[in-house]
């Protein structure tokens, strides 16, 4: 009975105390925060998201792995912002962030390149040559099926034109590089995209950007010529035509002189030369001095990727007239060196450095020793005119008494009076000064 009355006491208690406990009070949901729908569309590099009412302000990012953090601040009435071309292929990170009245808000997207990794193609890269050609190579990605087909498109830094490549490389049917023979449409910055297809697995894409100035080589200089005296020899030549127009400090050169026939351990060390030197190098080579052979190659003086070396030009033999010797630059038609004719060097082409510091300062000398024997001369004739045709002194008024000098006095004032005696005349001497 004691355990009965217990259980029926326990059970009293625990429905009063559901009857004291609260009921949950039914809470308004919170409003959701409202998406931006961040669209990005990669061929045009822009990105756009949905306008918001009140807007303030708004700016948008990108984040490449292989560029730089990009921030645009976009008008208030645009929901879209553009980006310069930039290489994508290793993903981008893009975020968008909008500040209206009432609240901000930011949404992020991370754009990945489609396809499957491994498809796209590999070891891209352009070559400029000849001034107006161009040849771009890659090869096939390590995972890419064997129906792999490759497409290239370049679009100058403008926007303003983007072509297909016109002439494809093909290895078994495979685009492996494109070579273009008009470079028209070409900017100074361009925009490579390589993508490709198939039928078995989509392909990723390969974009870069290149410079036209960095991407070209050079040919060799041209119009090689040697001139030599008793001491020294001067080696000239052209600098190559390029599609920027360079001066002479945006060039480098190296020059390969070697002895002829000589042994492969003993060869010269190759002479770099500025373009500062106008196209010029100098060097001591006595008389009599064996044959020996030229050549010299090119560069761009910030990037150098050095142009093919020249054709080889000889100079030198055992028996040497008097005076200076030039060496002329036939057509070269084979890979071995040519021998080439000897006759008298005009003189600009065989100016020493030395003896050409030493004619500047001749002629400055006497230049200025003519200068003043001209402005000698031309003092001493303006001394002489003077003293001959001095300025002859005016007559003094001696009547009024005073000294000043009266112009435009009559000379009616000077003759004597018809009553006066010849005693009572004063006479006025003028006397002529020499």
């Amino acid at each position: 009975m004691v355990l009965l009355a217990t259980a029926l006491v326990l059970c009293r208690l625990l429905d009063l105390a559901f009857l004291l406990t609260p009921e949950p009070l039914d809470l308004p949901a919170a409003d959701p925060e409202p998406s931006l729908n961040v669209k990005f569309d990669p061929r045009n590099m822009t990105l756009a998201w949905d306008c918001q009412e009140n807007t303030t302000s708004s700016k948008c990012l990108l984040v490449a792995k292989e560029e730089e953090r990009v921030v645009k601040k976009v008008r208030k009435e645009e929901c879209w912002c553009r980006f310069a071309d930039l290489s994508l292929h290793q993903g981008a990170l893009l975020e968008v962030q909008v500040v209206t009245s009432e609240r901000s808000m930011q949404e992020k997207l991370l754009y990945t390149n489609p396809g499957a990794k491994g498809t796209a193609a590999q070891n891209f890269s352009c070559v400029i040559y000849d001034v107006d050609f161009m040849n771009c190579t890659w090869a096939k990605g390590p995972a890419a099926p064997r129906d792999v087909q490759y497409f290239l498109y370049i679009r100058d830094s403008k926007r303003e034109r983007e072509k297909e490549c016109p002439g494809y490389i093909q290895d078994s049917g495979t685009h492996i590089g494109c070579h273009l023979k008009n470079l028209s449409g070409l900017s100074f910055y361009n925009y490579f995209l390589l993508n490709g297809t198939s039928q078995t697995a989509a392909i990723q894409f390969f974009d870069s950007i290149l410079s036209t100035k960095k991407i070209e080589r050079y040919n060799p200089p041209a119009n090689i010529t040697i001139c030599c005296n008793a001491s020294h020899c001067l080696v000239r030549w052209e600098e190559p035509r390029t599609r920027q127009n360079l001066s002479h400090r945006d060039f480098r050169y190296q020059l390969d002189i070697q002895r002829k026939n000589i042994s492969p351990g003993s060869r010269n060390s190759l002479i770099d030369v500025s373009g500062d030197l106008e196209n010029k190098y100098s060097f001591p080579s006595a008389e009599p001095r064996a044959k020996h052979i030229v050549k010299v190659r090119a560069a761009n003086s910030r990037d150098p990727q050095w142009s093919a070396w020249s054709q080889p030009v000889e100079f030198g033999k055992l028996q040497f007239r008097q005076g200076w010797v030039q060496t002329h630059h036939p057509s070269y038609m084979g890979p071995a060196p040519y021998s080439l004719s000897h006759r008298c060097c005009p003189p600009p082409c065989s100016e020493d450095p030395e003896d050409s510091v030493l004619y500047i300062y001749i002629l400055v000398v006497v230049g200025t020793l003519v200068c003043a024997l001209v402005l000698t001369f031309l003092f001493k004739r303006f001394i002489r005119t003077h003293r001959l045709f001095a300025p002859i002194p005016k007559i003094n008024d001696k009547w009024s008494g005073n000294h000043q000098v009266r112009s435009g006095v009559p000379w009616e004032d000077f003759t004597p009076h018809p009553r006066k005696s010849i005693e009572d005349e004063e006479v006025l001497a003028v006397e002529e000064v020499t």
